[in-house]
């Protein structure tokens, strides 16, 4: 079959296309509303219950442009240690929220995703010991209490390993086309999405469908840090409304 026909066929009307800066906003609202519905309000109202099904779509978008932005950074060992470094910064709010609970916040999982990114990218030319690899750090995010715990490290890998280039060795980019690499993603993924919901992952997975490849307007540095930083300081601001 031929691969124009098919990806013309099957494209997403470009209206509905979103970029990666739509997908970042996207996952932050549905953050902030999970949160504020979690430690704000009574867990018996509709509009908790609305807020929470909303706020299930953060997590695999997160984790769907994390692995993305493995894939495009220039430097990925700045890549590793700010989100390390971000999720240091958090583990104080988050602390604040949740008292000693043995969990931690989910900028950990996000850093260990990208440290199994890089043992995966290492080790991928022997497939036994990639597949140990992530096992042991699927293990540690496990054992160490991280939000979203290993389903998180092999959703992030997930995604990756499905990628239109990370793929190519296996499978010819001939075979793979807009909008079937998202589609594969989604497929995959969809069971790790459903532990936490049906209706999230639905449209966690509508979200991630609709990606178009493209970086969007949230470019440079300055805009980079301060999409890290919403996290600890919406936490924060939640404190605040709870005991300042």
């Amino acid at each position: 079959m031929d691969t124009a026909l098919t990806s013309k066929s099957f494209s997403v009307p470009l209206p509905f296309r979103l970029s990666g800066s739509a997908l970042k906003i996207i996952a932050v609202l549905s953050m902030v509303a999970d949160h504020c519905a979690y430690f704000l309000m009574d867990s018996d109202t509709p509009l908790y219950n609305l807020m929470r099904c909303f706020g299930r779509i953060a997590f695999p978008v997160f984790a769907f442009l994390i692995a993305e932005g493995f894939a495009h950074t220039r430097s990925r060992n700045r890549y590793f240690l700010s989100l390390l470094g971000f999720a240091l910064i958090s583990e104080i709010p988050w602390y604040l929220l949740n008292g000693i609970d043995g969990s931690h916040n989910v900028m950990f999982t996000l850093f260990l995703g990208v440290a199994t990114l890089a043992v995966f990218d290492r080790l991928c030319e022997n497939g036994l010991l990639c597949c140990f690899g992530i096992l042991v750090m699927g293990t540690l995010a496990w054992w160490s209490g991280v939000d979203y715990d290993w389903r998180g490290i092999l959703m992030i890998v997930i995604f990756y390993m499905l990628r239109h280039q990370t793929i190519n060795p296996w499978i010819c980019r001939n075979h793979i086309c807009f909008p079937s690499q998202a589609l594969m993603q989604v497929l995959f993924t969809f069971p790790l999405m459903l532990h936490y919901g049906i209706a999230g992952a639905v449209l966690a997975s509508i979200v991630i469908f609709l990606y178009d490849g493209t970086r969007g307007n949230i470019k440079g540095a300055a805009a980079k840090y301060s999409f890290y930083a919403i996290y600890p300081l919406h936490l924060s601001i939640i404190w605040i409304c709870l005991f300042g």
